[in-house]
């Protein structure tokens, strides 16, 4: 009977470990029922079903180690920004994190993405190469642009990850594109002086030599007024925490409307203040906590666009208000407008709608970039409404109050 319980217990001890999956377990339990089933020990079957249950007990507590470092492992794998998937030989999702999820589920672009993944999975060979590394590129909008890469994982699985770098590439083209403008915005001008100097040598008629001079002079205007613009874009860049102090809204204004009123009034362009602005009569002024000269020189800024690209005799609005803890402060034109694809695009320092209008009305390109970094010093936000042939409609969106994080920081 002895020998019967003992083939019984060790049967359903490898039932037990082999369920559970454990065959390291099963070959301790084994051992532990050797050593508990001596020749004429009356307690040996006791001891086996002792052995049988600590042998549970161990593989119970194993069991739930791996579930805990399972599910540790699923919360880091959704909490990637990365997409990770990985396709069986059939190209079926075997396993697949949250973004790899949304992917799976997705339509329209997530679709392209998925089946661009599945095809990249589909053309690697395994041991011919490490990796294979692809871009895939979706117009929009919004464009997005993505990096995939797959890799080799379980025996004829493939393993993808899926990376949206949008902006990533965006702030390359951005790069690109501010050192070929400043290059080109200092070198024309720079040029332009070279050459009118060297034809002055041999310049008798004064007025030739008077008018090479004009031109001189505004060239050299052009290079001060681009080195300006730096200088101050690079000074609001890093003040990302600029001192405030209470500022009437409509003295911002008047100050900015004064800078711009010289160039409006050559092309009969009419500035107009709504009665908003000022308030009501006997009503409180419009309070903004912010840095002044920051705040003057945004709302100068989209003033001078607002001329510079208006038709002459036309009129330029500006109108202020405070609702709901936000005041806002808007530069509406009858000009030319900007084309929908360019709306995106017209912060970015040097970026111009019209080459070709910039350089005749002498702008530097680098008006709006300043507006929108004095706005995120301020915790605000500026958007930008426009119609081509119609006019544009700039707006500064900025919290009646503090910000509280950059009051702590101050």
């Amino acid at each position: 009977m002895t020998v019967l319980l003992w083939l019984s217990t060790v049967t359903l001890a490898a039932l037990l470990a082999a369920l559970m999956g454990e065959r390291r377990k099963l070959h301790r339990s084994l051992r532990a029922l050797h050593r508990g089933l001596g020749a004429g020990n009356a307690e040996s079957p006791w001891s086996a079903i002792a052995a049988i249950g600590r042998a549970i007990g161990e593989l119970q507590t194993a069991r739930r180690g791996d579930e805990a470092e399972l599910s540790r492992l699923h919360h880091v794998l959704d909490g990637l920004d990365t997409s990770v998937l990985v396709f069986d030989r059939a190209g079926e999702i075997r396993v697949a994190n949250a973004g790899g999820r949304r992917l799976a589920a997705g339509h329209h672009g997530d679709a392209l993405v998925l089946t661009a993944a599945r095809d990249l999975a589909e053309a690697f060979v395994e041991g011919i190469e490490d990796r294979k590394v692809a871009c895939l590129e979706l117009a929009g909008p919004p464009r997005q642009v993505f990096e995939m890469t797959v890799r080799a994982a379980a025996e004829h699985e493939r393993l993808v990850t899926v990376t949206e770098i949008t902006e990533r590439r965006r702030l390359e083209e951005v790069r690109r594109d501010f050192v070929a403008n400043i290059s080109h915005e200092l070198r024309t001008p720079i040029g332009a002086i070279a050459l009118l100097t060297e034809t002055l040598v041999d310049v008798d008629d004064s007025d030739t030599l008077e008018r090479m001079l004009r031109r001189l002079h505004h060239e050299a205007l052009r290079v001060g007024s681009t080195i300006d613009d730096l200088l101050l874009l690079s000074r609001i860049e890093s003040d990302d925490l600029p001192e405030r102090e209470p500022i009437e809204v409509h003295a911002v204004v008047a100050e900015a409307t004064e800078r711009v009123a010289y160039a409006a009034a050559a092309r009969s362009i009419t500035i107009e203040r709504c009665p908003g602005d000022a308030g009501p009569v006997g009503s409180a002024p419009i309070i903004l906590p912010g840095d002044r000269r920051q705040l003057v020189s945004a709302v100068y800024n989209l003033l001078d666009n607002a001329v510079k690209y208006s038709e002459d005799g036309s009129a330029v609005v500006v109108r202020t208000t405070a609702a709901d803890g936000e005041v806002t402060i808007e530069v509406t034109d009858q000009g030319v407008g900007i084309p929908t694809r360019d709306l995106q695009r017209v912060f970015e320092r040097f970026y111009r709608v019209d080459r070709a209008r910039s350089r005749n009305t002498g702008g530097t390109g680098l008006g709006l970039a300043i507006v929108r970094h004095v706005v995120a010093n301020h915790g605000g936000e500026v958007r930008v409404h426009s119609r081509e042939g119609v006019g544009s409609s700039f707006v500064l969106a900025l919290p009646a109050q503090v910000p509280r994080s950059s009051a702590a920081n101050r």
